[in-house]
């Protein structure tokens, strides 16, 4: 099943980036004055917080990628794009409808947007004897829109996406009844991994930002996230 295989795809790409998983680095990305202002100072609350907030906003990422394109191919019997950007090529009747595919919708800015438009653009032109429609769905959430001015695509999501694609209004409550039978599989082996990193985090957080007395070492900590960084030189200049 389309659905199945796709979960188990998310989950082999959510598991193996615990492996790459640097501690260091996941701070120099996070906002420690977020953190402190949430009235955090214990290092192992700090390290459950830091990892949640990063898989937070790196499962969405591997979710659209590996989950919800998957299954709108499967599920649309359209054929995979080849042009960069799109995800899938659909005909209908006369009409070849191209779909982006995204997660949520808090995906462009002013630049990704002008990339997708271009991506379009490039595959209306691969396909210039049919008739041709360019849009963007959305995995959840509630937007429908028609072109507007520049913008060459329409925008559809949520329960609306799925039924365009499927035929089937109920579709979009469907897949969270399969994907919650299947993740209860995976859900054991991901928090075996999630424990195990965040053991290790704290020990490595401990030894380096905290005090003799257990608690968060701001200055420390902020110093190494926000402090001011020399300029590199030159091997050149370096001699």
């Amino acid at each position: 099943m389309v659905v199945h295989a796709a979960l188990d795809q998310f989950y082999r790409r959510r598991l193996a980036s615990f492996d790459r998983l640097n501690l260091k680095k996941v701070l120099q990305r996070k906002n420690p004055y977020l953190f402190r202002a949430i009235g955090i100072n214990d290092p192992k609350r700090f390290v459950s917080a830091l990892l949640s907030a990063y898989f937070s906003s790196s499962d969405e990422g591997i979710f659209g990628d590996a989950f919800f394109e998957p299954v709108a191919l499967g599920i649309s019997r359209g054929r995979k794009s080849i042009t960069d950007s799109v995800d899938i090529e659909l005909d209908i009747g006369k009409t070849t409808r191209a779909y982006a595919v995204k997660s949520g919708l808090s995906v462009f800015n002013g630049q990704s947007r002008r990339r997708q438009i271009q991506a379009f653009e490039e595959c209306r032109r691969r396909l210039p004897r049919q008739a041709f429609e360019a849009i963007v769905g959305y995995g959840y959430g509630q937007r429908a829109s028609p072109p507007r001015g520049k913008k060459n695509f329409r925008e559809i999501s949520g329960q609306a996406f799925w039924e365009e694609i499927s035929g089937d209004p109920e579709l979009y409550k469907k897949l969270l009844t399969m994907i919650g039978k299947k993740a209860d599989e995976h859900a054991a082996a991901y928090e075996k991994s999630f424990a195990t990193v965040g053991k290790k985090f704290v020990e490595e957080f401990e030894a380096e930002f905290a005090t003799p007395d257990g608690k968060i070492d701001w200055d420390k900590l902020l110093l190494f996230n926000s402090g001011k960084r020399l300029p590199r030189q030159s091997k050149k200049n370096s001699r």
